[in-house]
C-alpha cells in the first residue's frame, strides 16, 4: 500500500517501528535494532521505562490538556519547581514549549523583547557560530550555522553574525594551547560585538557541546569562561542550547556545570522528556523574567500545546530518574567505558580522524587520510553509506556529512541511552568498527581508477 504520509525523504519508504523494549527498537518485519544513538540523542532512558509510562497514564486519566492562556496544571509546577531546583545558578522561572526548534525560537524573541523592556530596542542583532545547529524554525535556523539547511532558506532569514566555532581538531594552529585557542575565540567575538557596534547585539548564541552538525565537539577549557566574561563586558546576554547535549548525556544534568559557567537562558528538550512526549522548555534567569514582569507584563509569544500536561507528567518522571541516587554516576562510568571502546578499536584506525565527546556524546570524524586529515570526497557519502551498512548489521547510529563546513566532512555520532550496558556499549563499537569499515571499502569499489 502506498504511504499518504509525507517522510522527510520523499523518495525513501522507511521501515515500520512496531515496537520498543530497553535499548532496542523492532520494526514490522521483525528485525531487531540496537538504538546506539537514542534516535537523535533522545532515548535517554531508553524505549519502555515504566515510571514514565506509569506517570503518562497516570496524567492521561487525570487532566489531558488545559489552555495554558487561562489554566496551570500540577503537573506543570511540579515539573518547573524541579526543573530550578536542579538548573545553574540564576535561572528561575520555565518557559515550555513542545520541542527544541520551538525553545530556541522563543529564547530568540525572549531575548529580543527583554532590550525593548529595558528600553534599549536598537538591539537587533544575535552573533552565533559556524558549524552549529540551533533548530529548523527560521529564527532558529537564521542563528544556526549548517550552510546546507539554510541554503534553501536564506532570503527568509534574519541576518545574524557568525564567529568561528570552538573546534579545536580542525581550529587549533600548530603550537597553540588549547587555553591560549579559547582565549583567541573569544577575542574573535569581543570583536565582533565591537565591530556591530555597542546596543546591537541582542545575545551570544552556543551549543554547549556542539551535536548533529560537527559530532560531539566539547569547548576547550577555558573558552566559555572566557565568552561569559565578554557577554558581561558589553551588557550582552548569553543563550546556551543544550536541547542535545543536556539532561545527563554528557554525564552532568546540564553541560554547562563542567564549563562553569550559567547562561541567562538554557534551551533544553529532547532528553527533558526521553521521547516519551514532545516537550521543551527554555530556563530563564530571573532577571529576564522580572524585566517582563516589571514592563509590558508578558511575553508576546505562545503556542497551543506549551506545557502540556501530559509531557510536563513525562518529564517530571524523567528528571526523577536522571537525579535519582547515583544514576549520573553510573552515566559517567558507562561513557568512560564507551570513550575506552572507541578508542580500542579506532585508536590507529587509517580513518578515524578524530574521537571526541563526553559521557554518553561521542563522535568519530572520519577522513580520507589520517595524517593530513583531508577529509573524503563529499561525493561518496561516507556518512550515509555508515548509516546503511550498520542498520544492516542491526544497529542504529547518527551520521552526518558537512562535518567541516556544510559541505565536507563526515562523522558518526552515538548517543546511546543511558541504560545500555557496558555489553550492549562493546556490541555498538564493534558493529559501528564493521560499518566503518564496509563503507570505506564500497566507497573505493565506487570510485573510478
Amino acid at each position: 500500500m502506498t504511504s499518504r504520509v509525507f517522510h522527510r525523504d520523499a523518495r525513501w519508504a522507511p521501515a515500520v517501528a512496531v515496537r520498543g523494549e530497553g535499548v532496542y527498537l523492532f520494526d514490522a518485519a521483525g528485525r531487531r535494532y540496537l538504538d546506539a544513538s537514542g534516535g537523535v540523542a533522545v532515548s535517554c532512558l531508553g524505549h519502555s521505562h515504566p515510571a514514565v509510562i506509569a506517570a503518562i497514564e497516570g496524567q492521561l486519566r487525570a487532566l489531558p490538556w488545559a489552555h495554558i492562556g487561562v489554566f496551570t496544571t500540577q503537573a506543570a509546577e511540579e515539573l518547573a519547581e524541579a526543573l530550578i531546583d536542579t538548573a545553574p545558578p540564576g535561572l528561575g522561572k520555565v518557559w515550555y514549549t513542545s520541542g527544541g526548534s520551538e525553545a530556541m525560537e522563543a529564547a530568540l524573541k525572549l531575548a529580543r523583547q527583554v532590550w525593548v523592556e529595558r528600553g534599549e530596542p536598537g538591539r537587533d542583532t544575535f552573533i552565533a557560530r559556524r558549524q552549529s545547529y540551533h533548530g529548523n524554525t527560521l529564527g532558529a535556523l537564521a542563528v544556526g550555522g549548517n550552510l546546507w539547511r539554510r541554503k534553501l532558506y536564506e532570503p527568509l532569514l534574519i541576518g545574524v553574525r557568525h564567529v568561528a566555532p570552538c573546534y579545536a581538531y580542525r581550529g587549533l594552529e600548530p603550537g597553540e594551547s588549547e587555553e591560549a585557542y579559547g582565549e583567541r575565540l573569544g577575542g574573535e567575538l569581543e570583536e565582533a560585538l565591537l565591530d556591530l557596534g555597542p546596543g546591537r547585539v541582542i545575545a551570544f548564541v552556543a551549543e554547549t557541546v556542539v551535536g548533529a552538525t560537527a559530532g560531539a565537539v566539547p569547548p576547550v577549557p577555558g573558552y566559555f569562561r572566557r565568552v561569559r566574561e565578554v557577554c558581561d563586558r558589553h551588557g550582552v546576554l548569553l543563550i546556551l542550547d543544550e536541547v542535545m547535549c543536556g539532561f545527563g548525556r554528557t554525564g552532568t544534568l546540564h553541560a554547562c556545570e563542567q564549563e562553569g559557567v550559567a547562561p541567562d537562558l538554557l534551551v533544553v528538550a529532547k532528553g527533558l522528556g526521553a521521547g516519551y512526549q514532545p516537550i521543551g522548555a527554555v530556563l530563564v534567569s530571573d532577571a529576564i523574567h522580572d524585566a517582563v514582569r516589571d514592563g509590558s507584563g508578558a511575553f508576546q509569544h505562545g503556542h497551543t500545546y506549551q506545557a502540556h500536561p501530559v509531557g510536563c507528567a513525562a518529564a517530571l518522571a524523567t528528571l526523577r530518574v536522571l537525579t535519582g541516587d547515583g544514576f549520573l554516576a553510573t552515566v559517567r562510568r558507562r561513557g568512560g567505558h564507551l570513550r575506552a571502546a572507541l578508542e580500542a578499536r579506532f585508536a590507529h584506525h587509517p580513518h578515524a580522524g578524530d574521537l571526541r565527546g563526553r559521557g554518553l556524546f561521542h563522535a568519530i570524524e572520519l577522513v580520507a587520510d589520517r595524517a593530513t586529515k583531508e577529509p573524503f570526497d563529499p561525493a561518496l557519502q561516507i556518512h550515509a553509506r555508515v548509516k546503511r551498512e550498520a542498520m544492516a548489521r542491526g544497529m542504529l547510529c547518527y551520521p552526518m556529512g558537512g562535518t567541516i563546513d556544510g559541505r565536507r566532512g563526515d562523522h558518526v555520532l552515538l548517543a546511546p541511552p543511558f541504560i545500555a550496558e557496558e555489553a550492549r556499549l562493546d556490541e555498538a563499537v564493534e558493529i559501528l568498527g564493521a560499518a566503518v569499515d564496509a563503507a570505506v571499502e564500497t566507497a573505493a569499489a565506487a570510485t573510478p581508477r
